[in-house]
């Protein structure tokens, strides 16, 4: 059996595996309407984005967005979101990957902070769900940041062992929630976050998700 045989990839769903960049600057601008702010476009989104959430509309608005306006905000942005995903499609070349790995020998999992109970139909209705250990949304409010599931899904994956772990995501913060785990990181550019923003993460950034996994490779070797 190969060194790579306990290799472990924890993926990133919105804007790595699910290309949804058109109906998240769709929804972004949606709720950023209801405040009055003008619309944006998916570079000024790249240049923007952080997490947590609110912060990104801080930047925006030059101000926090208050509790009453970021829940009004919220619902807008997931129900505008909800009826335009059902025009994105996954990422080329991601079921053929997703594919490769795991008959590799390899394991992988898919951790994303949109929400479970539609997270999951999801991932089903394209036909990869076999290929992970599991698929985990988030549960609870919206927002932060994906560090502390991380640690925690790590923990729960049986034969995982954080320092064969790569995540690979689209957004800065998954390459901290990769450091709060112990487990390493690579950033593709096709998501929220333009090249250069991600390069101040220090972890390898990539423009596909075929050298993603290239790299994925390269750190686990």
């Amino acid at each position: 059996m190969g060194k790579h045989e306990s290799a472990h990839i924890v993926w990133d769903w919105n804007g790595t595996l699910f290309h949804d960049n058109d109906a998240i600057i769709g929804a972004t601008n949606a709720a950023s309407a209801e405040l009055g702010l003008a619309p944006i476009t998916l570079d000024q989104y790249r240049a923007l984005y952080c997490v947590p959430v609110p912060k990104f509309y801080e930047r925006l608005m030059g101000r926090l967005p208050t509790e009453a306006e970021w829940e009004v905000m919220d619902v807008i942005f997931h129900r505008y979101y909800a009826e335009h995903r059902v025009r994105c499609g996954l990422t080329e070349g991601a079921a053929e990957l997703l594919a490769g790995w795991r008959s590799a020998g390899r394991s992988q999992s898919l951790l994303s902070m949109y929400v479970h109970d539609e997270l999951v139909p999801l991932v089903r209705g394209f036909g990869i769900e076999p290929h992970f250990v599991r698929v985990e949304g988030r549960v609870g409010p919206s927002g932060g940041s994906k560090a502390e599931h991380m640690v925690r899904h790590l923990r729960q994956l049986a034969d995982v062992r954080p320092g064969r772990t790569v995540v690979i995501g689209d957004a800065a913060d998954d390459a901290v929630a990769a450091r709060a785990a112990g487990a390493k990181a690579v950033l593709y550019t096709g998501g929220s976050h333009g090249r250069a923003s991600l390069e101040e993460a220090g972890v390898p950034v990539v423009d596909s998700l075929a050298e993603a996994v290239e790299e994925a490779e390269r750190l686990v070797a």
